[in-house]
């Protein structure tokens, strides 16, 4: 498979503020480590799209698109609280900062160049790390996402000749920006795998969220507890998603590859390595290539270990996406550490972690598929009442998406 990577130095103008969870500094990190390991070794990134205002305004709203700019300009009338309450803009999570217009547009114009690629034939692959900002919503600002590059993408390729895309996000806050773009949209499935809303962000993501009208069965939100380790988040991925990919056939997969899952992330309780979630991106590439003819978009989102997880993680999704896997015993070159280092020591001021030295972390990725049987013995080292939560969520996904699209719930066969 021929697949590229969009990058731009101009991504890491997207930053909040310096205290901001989300800092650009990941992404820089991710390019150099993928490089010092030979990842990026003859392959010239592409360049973002240049897009303007229609581009945007098949997902948001005029107004908002005028407020975000404004805002970024220092020429906004509005502030304080009424900014806040209408747009999202100007709290905590979602604080204004000059360019943010710009720096958010370019965002999108890398998955729509992603996009574009993947559906001119030129390649059967693009990944765009810099995008997967899944939270953002038609008017308004929310969870560190001001424009939503995934939806933006995704109406494109609806407007260009394709009419089944899937889109599924394994970042561990639910996808909810993009399944609100789509939920009346029979054309595209969303399928999210995150951390239960009664206990993250947005809260929502339930499993009886399954698409409205005509578009039931549209929507599949695949909710899992705190703590859930590789060998029970593979199950249950395998449990629920290659089979209703498989039933829906897409044209074209699309993957939001947040790395906040990790056990180290610092603001959400999932408990997946570094091969956990390599082993789930791997999954993915194989059903674009089972299914959509190879073609696969894949892009970055969530994910606040910046030194120690996100580099790793998104290296490997470069990897995966060039047919050039890192093992995850692989050693990383020991001045990429340093370099690291001082970067985390510069941005961060009470930084204390060395980076870790090696591709993976020594994770289980064996996990025991899912037979129905509620009353299956774990593995060893998978405590019984984890593997029954597990398996709950997996039942509760099924039994309420399962029936919408022909298949049964209660056979581990669909």
């Amino acid at each position: 498979m021929s697949a590229t990577v969009i990058w731009s130095e101009d991504f890491l103008s997207y930053r909040w503020a310096d205290t901001h969870p989300m800092n650009p500094v990941r992404l820089a990190l991710t390019m150099s480590l993928a490089r010092s390991l030979g990842i990026l070794e003859g392959i010239d990134p592409q360049p973002p799209c240049a897009i303007d205002d229609d581009v945007l305004k098949v997902v948001h709203s005029a107004d908002y698109i005028d407020a975000v700019r404004a805002v970024g300009s220092g020429t906004a009338s509005l502030s304080g609280p009424l900014l806040e309450r209408l747009f999202g803009l100007g709290d905590a999570d979602n604080p204004v900062f000059d360019g943010m217009h710009e720096a958010a547009r370019l965002l999108v114009g890398g998955t729509v160049a992603a996009a574009r690629a993947v559906a001119s034939g030129s390649v059967d692959r693009a990944v765009n790390i810099g995008g997967g900002m899944h939270h953002a919503m038609r008017s308004r600002a929310a969870g560190f996402c001001i424009y939503n590059d995934c939806a933006v993408a995704i109406h494109w390729l609806l407007e260009n000749g394709f009419d089944r895309i899937a889109y599924i996000d394994i970042d561990a806050h639910h996808g909810d920006g993009v399944q609100a773009a789509f939920v009346n949209d029979p054309r595209v499935l969303t399928v999210s795998v995150h951390q239960h809303p009664a206990t993250l962000w947005p809260g929502t993501g339930w499993p009886t969220e399954v698409g409205n009208d005509d578009a039931a069965g549209s929507a599949v939100n695949l909710a899992l507890m705190p703590d859930t380790p590789d060998r029970l988040w593979l199950r249950a991925f395998h449990a629920v998603v290659p089979s209703v990919i498989a039933e829906f056939r897409p044209q074209i997969l699309i993957s939001q590859c947040g790395a906040d899952s990790h056990r180290a992330d610092p603001l959400t309780d999932l408990a997946l390595t570094v091969d956990g979630q390599r082993a789930a991106m791997i999954a993915m590439r194989e059903m674009a290539d089972r299914y959509c003819d190879g073609r696969w978009i894949a892009v970055g989102g969530g994910g606040y270990g910046v030194v120690n997880v996100v580099p790793r993680s998104w290296s490997h999704l470069i990897g995966v996406a060039l047919d050039r896997e890192v093992e995850v015993t692989r050693a990383i070159d020991r001045s990429w550490c340093e370099t690291a280092e001082q970067v985390a020591a510069t941005v961060y001021s009470d930084y204390s972690q060395p980076p870790v030295g090696v591709m993976g972390d020594g994770g289980d990725t064996d996990f025991v598929a899912w037979d129905g049987d509620t009353g299956q013995s774990p593995p060893e080292g998978i405590s019984p009442s984890a593997q029954r939560q597990t398996d709950r969520a997996i039942l509760a996904t099924r039994r309420a998406v399962y029936p919408l699209h022909g298949l049964d719930p209660e056979d581990p066969r669909d």
